[in-house]
């Protein structure tokens, strides 16, 4: 009797077990999704339907859609019936794609480019671009100007570009904003829809995100990759603190629609469109791997040593890419994480220990 109660309770596990396996072979065959030219170089065994050539244009949400070339950085594009308004230009090098892109979506001109940061591969296309457009506001523009689409950024982009102490600038002055703001935040109001443009120093302490508030989606600039750790560039006034802070930042904007997975959508500079959950991944990743090499700071450990303990071997599948390795994320932390570090300091010596009587020896005077 218990041998026939034993089989009959594996037969039904079994059956339990076969279940999920006959579910799975009745689904439909999940399809790859679009890969842009950066997941090309850098994740090649990954499935492509991307458009060969040209510039690809990926809906996103609302009003916005996505301008890739994969040879710059992304281009966010918001089209209505008032035009179009950018989010970085991309180089100089795929301006030609990124006009014929827009000539696609049957908008037009382009009345404004935001600057999110002052890289080549952001600002290199910003003359070719705006002069193929008209500006936003009335007047913007001089008498002796042509007109053409007006280019925002935060003052301190504009500084970094410019060179104001007087020496001779490494940009060409067409790439330079002409129109920034003072502070955290401008706003603007284009094709019926509420934009700010965020202040947040990261990659560089020019840095800006763009949040389209109606169409519910972020532009995230060099604050947010899904394709390498972050970058920052403190000659330039960057930090992985300020990188941290803007990631924080994005997190506390987008609003999921369930377990923090759709609702408002993020697109970084480089990389796939994501969600806040792609975000809150992001942010407890380089988090995870601030705090190990902080430890090991505080413990003594010199910077060979914190590369050979190898605290980024959890994430280099992902995150670890030719021109910017594992061990070169952990080498600008060091430095940040050490020049942070508060020295030992000396114990004064009215607070230290009083030293201990030592016991009188036999046959010594009273």
């Amino acid at each position: 009797m218990r041998v026939q109660i034993r089989l009959a309770a594996l037969a039904v596990a079994l059956t339990f077990m076969a279940a999920p396996a006959v579910r799975l072979a009745a689904q439909q065959p999940v399809q790859p999704v679009s890969q842009t030219a950066d997941e090309k170089k850098y994740r090649p065994g990954r499935p492509d339907m991307s458009v060969a050539g040209g510039a690809e244009i990926v809906p996103v949400q609302g009003n916005v859609v996505l301008i890739a070339t994969g040879r710059s950085a992304n281009v966010v594009a918001q089209v209505g019936e008032m035009g179009v308004l950018l989010v970085d230009a991309g180089s100089a090098e795929t301006s030609a794609d990124v006009i014929a892109a827009i000539a696609r979506t049957g908008k037009g001109p382009v009345k404004a480019i935001v600057s999110t940061t002052t890289d080549l591969d952001h600002i290199g296309g910003n003359a070719r671009v705006a002069q193929t457009g008209q500006p936003l506001f009335l007047g913007a523009i001089g008498a002796t100007t042509a007109p053409q689409a007006q280019v925002f950024a935060s003052e301190k982009a504009l500084m970094l570009v410019s060179a104001p102490t007087g020496q001779a600038s490494a940009v060409p002055s067409a790439l330079w904003p002409t129109d920034t703001y003072v502070g955290t935040k401008r706003k603007l109001h284009f094709n019926h829809e509420p934009i700010e443009v965020l202040a947040v120093p990261g990659h560089t302490g020019g840095d800006s995100i763009v949040w389209f508030r109606g169409s519910d989606v972020i532009a995230a600039g060099d604050i947010f990759s899904t394709l390498s750790y972050p970058k920052w560039d403190a000659a330039r006034g960057g930090s992985f603190q300020g990188v941290l802070d803007g990631l924080n930042r994005l997190i506390d904007i987008a609003v999921p629609e369930l377990n923090q997975q759709g609702g408002t959508r993020v697109v970084p500079a480089h990389g796939r469109i994501a969600n806040q959950s792609d975000v809150v991944e992001y942010r407890d990743m380089v988090t995870i791997i601030r705090d190990r090499v902080r430890d090991a700071v505080t413990a003594g450990r010199t910077l060979d040593q914190i590369k050979a303990a190898r605290y980024t071997l959890d994430y280099d599948g992902i995150y670890s890419v030719p021109d910017y390795t594992g061990d070169a994320f952990v080498e600008g932390l060091f430095k940040e994480v050490s020049a942070s570090a508060s020295p030992t300091k000396p114990v004064s010596p009215k607070l230290a220990a009083p030293k201990r009587a030592e016991p009188a020896k036999a046959g010594a005077k009273k």
